[in-house]
């Protein structure tokens, strides 16, 4: 899963200005997203996105002039997400897809922006009803956003609405990380996943909360146990839908690119499998954006369709579709996120995260789950790159209190099955009220 839209001073916001080829009716739409300039205090503004009719219409007229490449030679993805499909998706984008629906949704919602560690921060922060819900800090991931989660906020904030108990109530704060969305873009190194952890505190303690609990997907799982194992106060606990268990052992026969080693059980050879095959055949864009995430962003800052394929090629990996990204959400929720990427010009400084993250996010021991001693609650979606086993989580975390596995939903949990997502939330934080 932008200091550029925040531009310091005149100096800064003249650099600002001639960095993009596309002039300045794309320039300053990008600024009148933001709704007030960057602060070195701690005040909490109010926030409203507002993109130029000139940025839409130029992101049209990219769209419409798209050069495409020759179809594949194959008749299957295994050379990478198929001309029909992701030609299917940009044309509508550059037709029948609205932008404003989505923006008036987002704008629908209490947003708000601060300044922490000299980066302004974007997030959604909805209060329940109910004066003793638990405050719930959740972080999105790549390629995806804070609209992964909208969905899930009125389960989560008004539970008996859905099903739930009024004392499974939660306040939501939803923040956008540092290079992602309408967080600003951070102009030195440093803001890795242990600097994002205690930003988050930070924000969590500015909103006066006093206790809270965390939970993450994608890099929003690195970045919760990143918070478990800073362990600062009021952190209750966390829940992560992506956790890394991969134990020491096996983790190394998998970097030599050996068999499943002798004795694992079903569900850890079938995880055993299963990253294998990830890191064979499908993590190259991760190895591409870790070590060369400037080079990477120039053609998907440039081009609105290669953005698309880049995004949508995980979408139909992750999702739990078959590959068929359709069947677990629809085109305008795609588009929605591939667009706030393409707005906020994002693809050089959320590839960054991978950059200045050297570990691998699925193993036990890069991650340093030992040094966790928070509760730890984990729930197993399907469609996720790998399908965590107990017997691998409980010997990652010492203190699992809770573990579950559902029969829907993939990589983008809330994202494919908000009113699960919640109830996997209700029931993971109970026993920490």
């Amino acid at each position: 899963m932008h200091s550029a839209s925040h531009p310091r001073g005149a100096a800064s916001a003249r650099r600002w200005l001639r960095s993009f080829a596309a002039g300045a009716a794309f320039s300053l739409s990008l600024m009148s997203a933001h709704a007030a300039p960057a602060t070195t205090n701690a005040s909490i503004r109010p926030y409203k996105v507002q993109i130029s009719d000139e940025v839409l219409s130029d992101l049209r007229k990219r769209v419409q002039a798209t050069r495409w490449p020759d179809k594949e030679t194959v008749a299957d993805q295994s050379q990478g997400v198929q001309l029909a499909r992701i030609k299917d998706l940009v044309d509508y984008w550059g037709t029948g897809y609205d932008w404003r629906k989505v923006e008036s949704k987002l704008n629908g919602l209490p947003m708000y922006v601060t300044t922490i560690d000299g980066v302004d921060i974007q997030f959604i922060h909805v209060k329940s009803s109910n004066p003793h819900a638990l405050p719930l800090l959740i972080t999105h991931g790549w390629p995806g956003s804070v609209l992964e989660i909208t969905d899930s906020i009125g389960p989560l904030t008004n539970p008996t609405a859905f099903g739930g108990k009024a004392s499974d109530a939660f306040d939501v704060i939803i923040p956008s990380m540092p290079g992602y969305g309408f967080s600003e873009r951070p102009q030195a190194t440093g803001w890795d996943p242990d600097h994002i952890a205690r930003a988050w505190d930070v924000l969590m303690k500015r909103l006066g909360y006093k206790q809270y609990v965390s939970q993450g997907g994608d890099w929003g799982s690195v970045i919760a146990d990143a918070m478990a194992r800073q362990s600062p106060k009021g952190l209750l606990g966390i829940h992560v839908n992506m956790p890394p268990t991969v134990p020491p052992d096996v983790a190394k026969a998998m970097a030599a690119g050996e068999p499943a080693p002798a004795g694992l059980s079903e569900p850890e050879k079938d995880a055993y499998e299963s990253l294998s095959t990830f890191f064979k055949k499908n993590g190259a864009y991760g190895a591409m954006m870790s070590t060369r995430p400037q080079t990477v962003g120039y053609g998907l800052s440039d081009s609105p369709a290669g953005l698309a394929a880049w995004m949508y090629d995980k979408f139909a990996q992750w999702t739990y579709s078959g590959g068929d990204p359709e069947k677990s959400l629809t085109k305008d929720q795609m588009l929605d996120d591939i667009t706030l990427y393409w707005v906020t010009n994002s693809a050089v400084s959320s590839a960054r995260l991978y950059w200045e993250n050297n570990n691998n996010n699925f193993n036990a021991a890069d991650q340093k789950t030992s040094q966790i001693k928070l509760p730890v609650a984990v729930t197993v979606f399907p469609g996720e790159i790998y399908r965590a086993p107990r017997s691998w989580t409980e010997r990652a975390y010492s203190n699992l209190v809770y573990y579950n596995e559902v029969d829907k939903g993939g990589h983008f949990a809330a994202w494919e099955q908000p009113r699960l997502f919640a109830e996997e939330m209700r029931a993971a934080f109970r026993t920490l009220r």
